[in-house]
């Protein structure tokens, strides 16, 4: 493979990396998932990812996005959070979530590492400020369950996204 397909590859599955990180902090990270599947499809002239998986990875975008959206809007509102503390963790997470589940898997393990290891760091984190704050000022363990829930499910789509298309690249 020449250096320059090698350097392409490599900043493809970073962004998809990136892709799955933005949604632990609701922003829209399906979508990076896509445009980046789709880059790459239209840079290697759709020979690896055709055109129905890139219509698969859209709906699913579609999918993930109205989800996150609806549940955004029917859950409480949230108190302030520490958004560098959560990055820190997230990242502290994903790293450690990499590192014990890639020799249990394999492959999938880094993915699903990643994923499972961001969850806990930013869920650790907000545990220890929670734990830390006065009773009357703690955000209710359902307001916290169903922040976990949202991303566990954004997160899931997004992993179906990444090993739905690394397979058809990669076949």
């Amino acid at each position: 493979m020449p250096a320059l397909d090698t350097v392409g590859l490599v900043i493809f599955i970073v962004i998809l990396f990136a892709g799955i990180f933005l949604n632990f902090f609701e922003l829209p990270g399906t979508g990076v998932i896509f445009c980046d599947v789709l880059l790459y499809s239209i840079f290697t002239g759709f020979t690896k990812v055709g055109w129905g998986v890139i219509v698969f990875l859209l709906v699913s975008a579609i999918l993930a996005e109205t989800i996150d959206f609806f549940w955004k809007i029917s859950e409480p509102p949230q108190q302030a959070v520490r958004p560098q503390k959560s990055i820190k963790a997230a990242l502290l997470g994903t790293i450690v979530g990499m590192i014990v589940l890639t020799p249990l898997w394999g492959g999938p393990g880094i993915w699903i590492g990643f994923l499972a290891g961001g969850l806990a760091g930013i869920l650790a984190v907000e545990m220890i400020r929670q734990y830390h704050l006065k009773i009357y000022d703690r955000t209710l363990h359902r307001v916290i369950l169903n922040i976990v829930g949202k991303n566990t499910v954004k997160g899931f789509i997004s992993l179906c996204m990444i090993a739905f298309s690394l397979s058809n690249i990669y076949s």
